[in-house]
C-alpha cells in the first residue's frame, strides 16, 4: 500500500475546490487490487483459464451491461439506500436518476466520490463481469443479458417519450 502523509496530501490538494483523501483513494484501489488478486487465485486453483480471445458479442455484452448496472449503482432511486452512508442528496437527474455528493472525509469521501461516478464505478462493473467470465460463464452472460435488455429498455422508453413530444409539437 502506498504511504501518503499529511504534508504530500494537502500539497497535492492545495488548488482542489474540495477534498482529494488521496489515502482513502489509496484504500480503494488496494481493495480494487486484492479482490483481482483474488479472482486471478481462484481461477487458477479451480483450473479455470482465460479466453484466448474475448468474443464480439461478450465484449458487445460486457459494454452495454457494465454501462447500465453502473448508472443502476450511482444514479437509480431505488439504489440510494446503497449510497446514503457515503453521499448526501443533491437532486433529480433527468428520467429517474438522482444527484448525490460525497460526504464525509478519508475513505468515506473515497467511497462516496466511487459511488456517485458512474465512469468510476464503471471500471469495478467490468472487471466485476470479466470475473464472472470466468469464473461462471454462463450465469454471468445471463445477468449481462438482462442488464443488456433493462438498458436497450431505458432507451427505447426515452426515444418513445420523444416521438410522442415531437408528434404532439411545441408545448
Amino acid at each position: 500500500m502506498v504511504d501518503i502523509d499529511s504534508r504530500t496530501a494537502r500539497t497535492y490538494a492545495r488548488k482542489a475546490s474540495d477534498e482529494r483523501p488521496l489515502r482513502g483513494y489509496a484504500t480503494v484501489m488496494g481493495v480494487f487490487a486484492a479482490a483481482a488478486g483474488t479472482v486471478a487465485a481462484v481461477a487458477r486453483l479451480t483450473g479455470r483459464r482465460l479466453p484466448e480471445r474475448p468474443s464480439v458479442g461478450d465484449v458487445a455484452l460486457l459494454a452495454v451491461a457494465t454501462h447500465k448496472v453502473s448508472r443502476l449503482i450511482t444514479k437509480d432511486a431505488i439504489t440510494s439506500p446503497l449510497r446514503a452512508p457515503f453521499t448526501e442528496f443533491e437532486g433529480a437527474a433527468g428520467e429517474a436518476e438522482l444527484n448525490e455528493s460525497p460526504r464525509g472525509h478519508g475513505a468515506r469521501h473515497a467511497i462516496g466520490e466511487l459511488l456517485t461516478c458512474p465512469f468510476c464505478t464503471g471500471v469495478w462493473v467490468a472487471g466485476g463481469l470479466g470475473a464472472g467470465l470466468v469464473l461462471a460463464p454462463r450465469l454471468t452472460r445471463f445477468g449481462m443479458g438482462v442488464a443488456t435488455a433493462v438498458a436497450a429498455s431505458d432507451f427505447l422508453h426515452l426515444a418513445y417519450d420523444v416521438a410522442k413530444r415531437a408528434a404532439n409539437g411545441p408545448s
